[in-house]
């Protein structure tokens, strides 16, 4: 098998014409379904045998997100210390009590867990928003979302072949041309505790809660939105490239959103719910 065979949507990247292309290289991103900065990632090859590693982590880790890296390197039989250094890279850690060297290590702000017995009352009260590993044939990708508690309205989202802030603040961004919550919640990872990021919802006075480390339950919803994302599209097909990832995962959200009844909305759709009708609003 050839090099190529084994190089992960990073190196895709790297293909495009950085200098002679017709297209603007803001265009040739969009199309990829990718974040701008992602453009001038440096890329490095990525095995096989490492992808088939992170594909079967991401498997487990979606139905058992309570398994830590002991469990989850006995169930694929690889050495536990190659599982640890691929969660870190896809952004994975066991739900559960860890002593504080799984946190953040760089400075950042640190704020509280608002919403403790706390309930979504309505559209835009409460925003989640977290990262998650996407499959790709040849590689992997992340993606984020924000996602409103109430309506479960996915508001807005993107996908990055790193974990680089700017895909995070893209989405944000757009997310806010829609509405302004009252609370945003995150975790504490180094995308959601960047100055830039900090400023933007302080900007539009909105509260910032952060999720406790090991807290199963302090970002439950999105949760739940990738794992029925994963179990209902994700796992069902194989995604040649970035850009077809990008179009099913799109589809996939728009019948979420518009489709999709959902049972704690009394069986209507997120979007009959966020905007206070009861029609279809594609």
């Amino acid at each position: 098998m050839s090099r190529e065979n084994h190089l992960s949507p990073r190196i895709i990247v790297s293909h495009i014409n950085k200098t002679e292309s017709v297209l603007p290289k803001g265009i040739q991103t969009d199309l990829l379904g990718i974040s701008r900065s992602s453009l001038y990632y440096e890329p490095q090859p990525v095995s096989l045998e490492t992808l088939t590693v992170m594909n079967g982590i991401d498997r487990i880790y979606t139905a058992h997100p309570f398994y830590g890296s002991r469990r989850i390197a006995k169930d694929l039989g690889v050495n536990r210390k190659q599982i640890q250094r691929l969660m870190r890279e896809m952004g994975y850690e066991a739900i559960y009590p860890k002593p504080n060297l799984s946190k953040n290590t760089l400075p950042h702000p640190i704020y509280p867990y608002l919403l403790r017995g706390v309930t979504a009352e309505h559209p835009n009260h409460i925003w989640g928003t977290d990262i998650t590993y996407i499959r790709i044939a040849k590689g992997f990708l992340y993606l984020t979302a924000y996602l409103d508690w109430f309506s479960r309205f996915v508001l807005s989202w993107k996908l990055s072949t790193t974990l680089e802030t700017g895909f995070v603040m893209e989405a944000a961004r757009e997310a806010l041309v829609i509405g302004t919550p009252e609370i945003e919640n995150s975790d504490q990872g180094v995308q959601f505790t960047s100055q830039e990021y900090i400023n933007l919802w302080e900007e539009n006075k909105v509260k910032i809660s952060m999720d406790g480390r090991g807290r199963a339950m302090d970002n439950i919803f999105t949760e739940r939105l990738w794992r029925s994302l994963k179990y209902e599209e994700v796992y069902l097909k194989e995604y040649a490239t970035v850009l077809e990832a990008k179009e099913n995962i799109g589809v996939y959200f728009n019948f979420y959103n518009y489709e999709r009844k959902h049972q704690s909305n009394n069986y209507r759709t997120p979007a009959e719910i966020y905007f206070g009708k009861e029609e279809n609003l594609v």
